[in-house]
């Protein structure tokens, strides 16, 4: 991606000054979301000097901002080089996918032995709309409404924390689901998978949660594994 491509999707993705909080924060938020939603592809080049220009801000909350990513393994800062958005590891991919599966086969079955009527009616409520979001072949729709449908069972434990965690440990393997877009069938098929989820959570029914759970992530490794081969470019060689 060239770099004037990188500013126009970052010119067009936000309103900066329409975002709340620090300066720093503001702009962390802006280059994080690109990220994420790889619009700023993995390899690709930020230039402090570029980033001042299109967000209209100093170079000092563009540091603090790309410090952050760094941190969380978004970006990779050269010193007296280049600052780059990470590429992908496939072994940090299976890492994030085995950690992923064990968190929410945890969560799926605490949700199952105690949840509220108004819980489960949340759930039922977003697989509504995933199966409307499949009929409509809006991927990118179903694709937020899918990690909405796991951010709330994650919720639902009651523990605060669980979702923060969750997240910042599959980071990676969230970008690499964007790369997977769009999945002709495999939508049609999630949604079922997670119809059999919302079942068992009705039925209060932990043993068959958990194996819903599991069997509907571990579809994803089916996926991750011919990713280094379609693109090779988003990768690290090493």
């Amino acid at each position: 991606m060239s770099v004037g491509g990188e500013m126009k999707n970052l010119e067009h993705a936000f309103d900066i000054e329409s975002l709340e909080g620090p300066l720093g924060q503001r702009v962390y938020a802006v280059l994080r979301g690109r990220i994420l939603d790889m619009s700023l592809e993995p390899g690709a080049i930020l230039r402090k000097s570029a980033l001042c220009e299109q967000l209209g801000v100093s170079r000092s909350p563009i540091a603090e901002a790309l410090g952050r990513l760094s941190l969380e393994g978004l970006v990779d800062i050269i010193p007296q080089s280049a600052t780059r958005v990470s590429r992908f590891s496939m072994a940090k991919l299976l890492e994030e996918n085995f950690l992923r599966e064990a968190v929410e086969t945890a969560a799926v079955a605490r949700v199952a032995k105690d949840h509220s009527a108004e819980q489960f009616k949340q759930l039922s409520r977003n697989l509504r709309l995933q199966h409307l979001l499949v009929e409509d072949q809006d991927f990118q729709g179903f694709f937020e409404a899918d990690l909405a449908f796991h951010e709330m069972i994650l919720s639902f434990t009651g523990f605060p924390k669980v979702n923060q965690v969750a997240e910042e440990m599959t980071l990676q393997l969230r970008r690499a689901r964007k790369l997977m877009l769009p999945e002709p069938g495999r939508p049609a098929d999630a949604v079922t998978e997670h119809v059999a989820i919302l079942d068992a959570i009705n039925a209060n029914d932990v043993a068959a949660a958990q194996s819903a759970m599991s069997r509907h992530l571990q579809q994803l490794l089916k996926r991750i594994e011919p990713l280094e081969r379609e693109h090779p470019e988003f990768f690290r060689s090493i």
